[in-house]
């Protein structure tokens, strides 16, 4: 086949689109199918014969982040001589539109993955930061009923929508989607996370060889709830001793969160890691005894597959896909969004190795279920059943 994919975000940007469009990619590649991908322009773009960049300009919320756009004068003859047969769109605005309004030029199946729960992102909207508080929420208010209403439009408009977990597919039945959902989980190459190198967190950070350590992977944005993480892990450390938090990732709010850390007096035990190579990120889950996750937003949690795919059992709220990514009391706990409770899991994991070692391999062993290899297969089953 021979696949468009429109994007708002890719490479070098990362995130959990990106991820997901990277690694299907590769995999749809070495089976011999033809990606292209239709994507925004950053600084140091590497070079790419089949990723085609519009010109960009910076996000006034969000630096990292470019908006392209979505208009260029080769693009109706690139599309031409591509001869596409699908084109799949990761976004209901700029580029997804783009790419949904070329799938009925040329006639060809519109495919739309679900990746974002967008009303959890309003406060990236420069309006919804006036500097009145009820503006502020009105905005914000008037701001999620509109992300629900581009949501169901756009979704109605595609022939086929992808959904990463069933809870986000009955979302979008709850809001009035029509469309067809089928359930493609974005998928990890779960053999990597078997190579971490089990000494290199405690190497790098001079962490004793006694120390139990927390870990938490992903941006450190305001809709990943860290937060609630740092304030649980106060109440741990008042409970054992040798115990560190590793946040692994960089974003708009590291220097808030490393301020709420001095703030709570915990400082010399939260290690920031900033941005790492994807090696190191495993090396990370390697060198780590719990995986701790806060978010309330997310579609799926492709980090939590990660550290279950390393051996890790997860602590994470009930949540959205999160929810569904952890089988309760088998491969790690749920909770509510209480500081006590989700304490009180940790330390219970930190305090019985037996029962953290038998969760470890519970998790290790859930996770091949979501190895890239079937869900790329899952996907190509969705694309085959449009022709």
């Amino acid at each position: 086949m021979r696949i468009g994919i429109f994007t708002d975000s890719y490479l070098p940007y990362t995130s959990g689109v990106v991820r997901s469009i990277q690694t299907f990619n590769e995999e749809l590649t070495k089976l011999g199918h033809d990606v292209y991908i239709f994507a925004p322009n950053y600084k140091n773009c590497s070079s790419d014969n089949k990723v085609f960049r519009f010109t960009s300009i910076p996000s006034p919320t969000n630096r990292d982040f470019t908006l392209a756009l979505p208009l260029s004068l080769k693009l109706r003859p690139t599309i031409k001589r591509l001869n596409l047969d699908l084109i799949h769109v990761h976004s209901p605005f700029l580029l997804g539109r783009l790419g949904a309004r070329y799938a009925r030029k040329i006639n060809v199946p519109l495919v739309f993955t679900y990746h974002t729960l967008y009303e959890h992102y309003v406060h990236y909207v420069p309006f919804t930061k006036s500097g009145s508080k009820d503006i502020a929420q009105i905005a914000q208010s008037v701001s999620k009923d509109l992300a629900q209403k581009v949501s169901r439009d756009f979704c109605n408009q595609c022939d086929l929508v992808i959904v990463p977990t069933g809870i986000v597919g009955d979302y979008l039945h709850e809001i009035g989607v029509k469309t067809v959902l089928k359930k493609v989980p974005t998928g990890i190459k779960t053999t990597e996370y078997k190579k971490g190198e089990r000494e290199w967190l405690q190497n790098e950070y001079k962490l004793s060889p006694d120390d139990k350590v927390l870990i938490f992977v992903g941006r450190l944005g305001q809709e990943k709830n860290i937060p609630f993480i740092i304030e649980s892990f106060k109440v741990v450390k008042s409970r054992i001793n040798n115990v560190v938090l590793v946040i692994v990732g960089g974003g708009p709010k590291e220097e808030e969160l490393k301020n709420i850390a001095v703030d709570l007096d915990l400082s010399d035990s939260i290690i920031f890691t900033g941005t790492l190579s994807p090696q190191d990120v495993i090396n990370c889950y390697t060198g780590s005894n719990v995986f701790v996750f806060s978010s309330l937003s997310e579609t799926q949690g492709i980090v939590i597959a990660e550290a279950k795919a390393a051996g890790l059992p997860v602590v994470a709220i009930r949540a959205n896909g999160a929810a569904e990514m952890v089988e309760e009391g088998i491969d790690g706990y749920l909770t509510d969004q209480s500081t006590a409770e989700f304490a009180e899991k940790i330390i219970s994991l930190l305090n019985n190795e037996q029962l953290r070692s038998e969760m470890g391999r519970n998790a290790e062993k859930n996770a091949a279920k979501l190895d890239s290899v079937n869900c790329t297969s899952m996907l190509l089953n969705c694309y085959q059943s449009l022709k």
